[in-house]
């Protein structure tokens, strides 16, 4: 589908927007994981024009950082330090890749062979619920681990709640684009109330040049962190799978065909490596902005190398970094509370849309050990060949549907139905 040419400045102007709506998610989970916000500015901005480039700036989406990362993340940095993390996130992005050749091979159907409902639903669900605990902590002004009183608990709850309710009604009552930054929202009412309160720290900001390099990170490979962060990359795939058919209904473009998922895979993957290897978090493609282009109809992928660039000089801002770096930890439990919930809904959605029968033996062992797995934290293995807590979790359930009898139930009684 051709796009009729709009002036630049329009363009300009889109592109501005779009950063606009990825603003607040974008920001948030580097700021969550101890990550520069700079930098994931930057990567998010690198990672859509490289996958513009390998999807031959056919669609119109934004990549910025992937909260479904976050509980590996913090679990890794804490065991490896971030820059065997980042090798992780060099290996996840290799991940994407490697789906992206077996479609490419085997046809899009092989990844619902390989990764069905019953699987990706529970390490969804494990995934949101296991990241509870460090929404909870932070909205009462400890640490995310709750290992330290950061801000008195009635102070942080008078920012927490307030920064939470307002999230919800944006989301709930926002109109037009108002109603896609719900999460800036929270942020800006929380951020008054933290200045109100005098628990906001400004000296970061007035110290920070006005222009700085971000603090790139260089990788190192450990096997340990990679085992943390590549099982993980999983339920990303299917959530850009998910980003692709979304976007192409709202375009009325079938880009699972052309330019083909197996692209749009490898664009992930490459934006996903290439974050890994400057430091910045794994990226994902944005539903914020699809919802954005659905909502003024400007399906023309230029607007989103657009906002990439805006990304990109944003990065270079150093006092724009040192302020977000200075949101005090209740702003951010807030608005957290309703995200990590939600992350687990999607994956309960996944069960109830796809009709998973839950009273069939199969299933209910797929699903319940995933979740006890994932969401109590189990560690198998020794030394540095530890999989714990989500990374477990991921490979549990991909084993248990790939060893026990039955897996094609599902989809035969789909087929059987659509027949």
């Amino acid at each position: 589908m051709s796009h009729p040419e709009e002036p630049v400045g329009r363009q300009v102007l889109a592109g501005a927007q779009m950063l606009f709506v990825a603003f607040g998610a974008l920001v948030l989970m580097p700021l969550i994981t101890g990550m520069d916000p700079n930098v994931a500015l930057f990567t998010a901005g690198l990672g859509t024009l490289l996958f513009q480039l390998i999807t031959k700036r056919q669609v119109p989406v934004f990549l910025a950082s992937s909260f479904a990362f976050i509980a590996p993340i913090i679990a890794a940095k804490g065991e490896f330090g971030l820059p065997a993390v980042m090798g992780g996130v060099v290996a996840a992005g290799l991940v994407y890749m490697v789906l992206g050749f077996a479609v490419r091979l085997k046809g899009p159907g092989f990844i619902d062979r390989l990764l069905p409902p019953v699987v990706i639903a529970p390490v969804i669900i494990s995934i949101g619920l296991a990241l509870s605990p460090v929404a909870v902590n932070m909205a009462m002004g400890k640490a995310g681990d709750g290992s330290a009183q950061l801000i008195p608990y009635h102070t942080a709850m008078f920012i927490s709640m307030p920064a939470l309710i307002t999230t919800l009604l944006v989301a709930v009552l926002g109109k037009g684009l108002f109603r896609l930054v719900p999460i800036l929202a929270g942020v800006a009412v929380g951020y008054g109330l933290s200045f109100a309160f005098g628990v906001v720290d400004t000296s970061g900001i007035a110290a920070a040049p006005w222009l700085a390099m971000p603090n790139f990170i260089t990788p190192e490979f450990n096997i340990g962190a990679i085992l943390f962060m590549v099982p993980v990359a999983l339920a990303p795939a299917i959530e850009h799978i998910g980003g692709v058919v979304a976007i192409g209904s709202v375009t009325g473009n079938n880009y699972v065909k052309k330019p083909g998922l197996h692209r749009t895979l490898l664009g992930d993957g490459v934006a996903t490596s290439a974050a890994g290897l400057f430091g910045g978090p794994p990226n994902t493609t944005y539903a914020e902005v699809t919802g954005a282009v659905m909502l003024t109809k400007n399906y023309n992928p230029k607007i989103m190398t657009w906002a990439a660039i805006f990304a990109i000089a944003l990065a270079f801002i150093g006092k724009f970094g040192a302020g977000l770096l200075s949101i005090p930890v209740p702003v951010m439990g807030g608005i957290l509370c309703l995200l990590f919930g939600s992350i687990a809904v999607v994956g309960l959605s996944t069960l109830i849309r796809h009709q998973v029968d839950l009273s069939e033996a199969r299933n209910l062992i797929i699903v319940s050990v995933t979740l006890v797995f994932g969401i109590g934290g189990m560690a198998i293995g020794y030394g540095e060949f530890t999989l714990s807590g989500i990374s477990l979790c991921a490979i549990i359930a991909l084993l248990l549907n790939l060893v026990l009898p039955g897996g094609e139930g599902w989809r035969n009684k789909q087929l059987n139905e659509e027949a």
